[in-house]
């Protein structure tokens, strides 16, 4: 076990019960202050650690990192280093901030190093070049095979035998706390002859976790499900906002594309695959046997509590979802193993999403298509209010967290508020 992942270690920096980031976590991320540009931060308690200040006063010498890496608009240029340097990184973070270290406690430049939360912006942790949607629970695929085609027939014939996935757009994945604008497009209400140009009228989200690469791969090669992991810096949650109506009319041949590049929104700090490895479980069982290429040893899997908010604009939080991201039927390991079996090259930064992560009762559903069923079923709220699809001024918030042993890691949040479309 390494030694940040302890559940018996303490900080001195203060950590409120039931924090997302207790000093097991140490997640990555960009910040910004009214007086600071851009660097690299870590989440401790409800504090972050200003990375740059420590690398440049020397507290971070016993790692060998390129001169200034932590200034940079983006966390590309340290991932790219590798997870092995990551995790260096985040065990001499977890021993300076340990309880009985108090070089940097009782250093004069402890209140510059470390910035109270509510002073800081969070901006985009990392320059993402490629984003990839993967299609992997079986209890969202199902349900919605169900919906649309034939419930006694409701996966496709591949499924089962390979991660479903497409090419997303990056270029409008934003940052949580970002608006999103409602879309519009074609839509083909079932009392029209024809389309109609329109704001979508089913605009919904999708609860998903994401990871991001800290690795390449030449063209022409490809990364086996043994050595994916070593690719993965961690894992951020994601909202792929969503069109149903412009969805439904759009995607036949060639599947999504209006209805899903209009926004998505993650959370703002990367939680390593080394902070969430004491929370490993076993995945659904996969039958019939995949091929060899995505055969794999070990477990995959991770026990990651996931739960969805709908704010009105004047109303309180009502949950109207719980899931968890060990449901996935294919994991990780198997979708970067796919993505690249043909030769394609990853990149540094590269956003891999889950796709809809559904569990097995409707509560545990992971959109408004499946917790409304299309519309057919209304969700009351706490204000009185019902949805079937999100309305203009709700906020929807993603927060996820694995706990174990005492120790909770989390995520912080992934919300973004739906702005009214342009008229």
């Amino acid at each position: 076990m390494l030694s940040s992942n302890d559940p018996n270690r303490k900080s001195w920096v203060e950590v409120p019960p039931l924090s997302d980031f207790p000093i097991q976590n140490l997640p990555f991320g960009i910040f910004k202050t009214s007086n600071r540009s851009p660097v690299a931060g870590v989440a401790i308690g409800e504090y972050v650690v200003d990375l740059a200040h420590l690398q440049d006063h020397g507290f971070l010498d016993s790692v060998d990192l390129p001169n200034k890496v932590f200034h940079q608009k983006y966390l590309n240029d340290f991932l790219s280093l590798g997870r092995k340097k990551i995790r260096e990184v985040r065990e001499c973070l977890s021993n300076l901030l340990k309880a009985e270290n108090h070089i940097l406690r009782d250093h004069a430049s402890r209140k510059i190093a470390l910035v109270p939360m509510h002073d800081v912006e969070m901006i985009m942790p990392v320059r993402i070049g490629n984003y990839t949607d993967f299609y992997s629970s079986e209890e969202h695929a199902t349900n919605v095979g169900s919906m649309f085609r034939d419930p006694k027939n409701a996966l496709l014939p591949n499924w089962k035998h390979l991660p479903v996935g497409y090419h997303g757009r990056a270029s409008s994945i934003v940052v949580t706390g970002t608006p999103v604008r409602r879309p519009k497009g074609q839509i083909k209400p079932p009392d029209v002859a024809s389309p109609i140009f329109s704001p979508s009228r089913k605009l919904d989200f999708e609860l998903e976790v994401a990871f991001i690469t800290c690795g390449e791969n030449a063209l022409g090669d490809r990364v086996t499900t043994e050595g994916a992991e070593d690719m993965i810096a961690g894992l951020v949650l994601f909202n792929d906002w969503s069109a149903r109506d412009i969805q439904q009319w759009e995607y036949v041949p060639l599947g999504p594309f209006l209805s899903k590049n209009f926004a998505s929104t993650i959370s703002p700090w990367i939680v390593t695959l080394d902070a969430l490895e004491p929370f490993r479980v076993e995945g659904p069982t996969q039958d019939p046997p995949v091929l060899p290429y995505l055969t794999f040893t070990g477990i995959r899997n991770f026990d990651i509590h996931l739960e969805v908010f709908v704010l009105p604009k004047a109303g309180k939080e009502t949950s109207i979802s719980k899931s968890n991201f060990k449901y996935m039927y294919w994991n990780m390991a198997q979708q970067l193993a796919h993505h690249t079996v043909n030769g394609c090259n990853i990149q540094v930064g590269d956003l891999y999403a889950s796709g809809t992560i559904s569990g097995p009762t409707p509560g545990s559903y992971g959109s408004l298509l499946e917790l409304s069923w299309n519309g057919e079923k209304p969700l009351t709220l706490s204000d009185g209010t019902s949805r079937t699809f999100l309305h203009d001024n709700d906020t929807l918030i993603i927060r996820g967290h694995a706990e174990k042993n005492g120790v909770r890691i989390g995520f912080g949040s992934c919300s973004g508020k739906v702005l009214a479309s342009h008229e």
